[in-house]
């Protein structure tokens, strides 16, 4: 009789062991995914990072007298870049302030009709805007996972399993503020 309560006992703990494995390598995955989308989201970034200097050389010549613009751009291009290293919070905070920069210039190079007309300036603009609306897909997804991971970590019975082993709340990817407004149109 002994022999079987012992065999429980221990079939208990195995049933329990197995089923504390199976939490941690859940939120594993989902930790793992969180980082593959930020991964995304940076690569997505950095790509941006490379076109914006090929942008302001090119629009140079043509503005010459719209230089604190340019700077204003690559000031922010820079904070950017070194914002990668300080975590989602931070480097959404840098991004949307480039964000900024770049559409001050886009919409200084309106009046410069022959920059307009540039293939160089044109083509630069399109892969931006191509970037662009990657880094919006990438949030996005990185943002999904987030949410997963999160929702994971705080319910039950997973939460004791998280607590116990370090998984910690991440930050979504947040957009600037301005971003949320419904822009104004003004027809003429």
């Amino acid at each position: 009789m002994e022999i079987i309560i012992l065999l429980v006992v221990l079939g208990i703990v195995v049933v329990l062991a197995l089923f504390v494995v199976a939490l941690y390598n859940g939120l594993v995955q989902r930790r793992l995914r969180v980082d593959e989308a930020w991964s995304q989201i940076d690569v997505q970034l950095k790509r941006r990072h490379d076109l914006i200097p090929n942008l302001v050389n090119a629009v140079r010549g043509y503005m010459e007298f719209e230089e604190e613009v340019l700077t204003r751009v690559t000031q922010a291009r820079a904070d950017a870049v070194a914002a990668g290293a300080r975590g989602p919070a931070d480097q959404a905070d840098a991004e949307n302030a480039l964000t900024g920069t770049l559409r001050s210039l886009f919409a200084v190079m309106e009046n410069y009709p022959d920059l307009k007309a540039n293939q160089n300036v044109l083509s630069l603009q399109e892969e931006l805007s191509t970037t662009e609306n990657q880094i919006a897909f990438s949030r996005q997804h990185y943002n999904a996972t987030v949410r997963d991971y999160n929702t994971a970590i705080a319910t039950v019975p997973a939460v004791f399993i998280a607590g116990m082993f370090g998984f910690g709340k991440r930050e979504f990817f947040e957009a600037e503020e301005g971003a949320r407004a419904v822009p104004e149109v003004q027809l003429r």
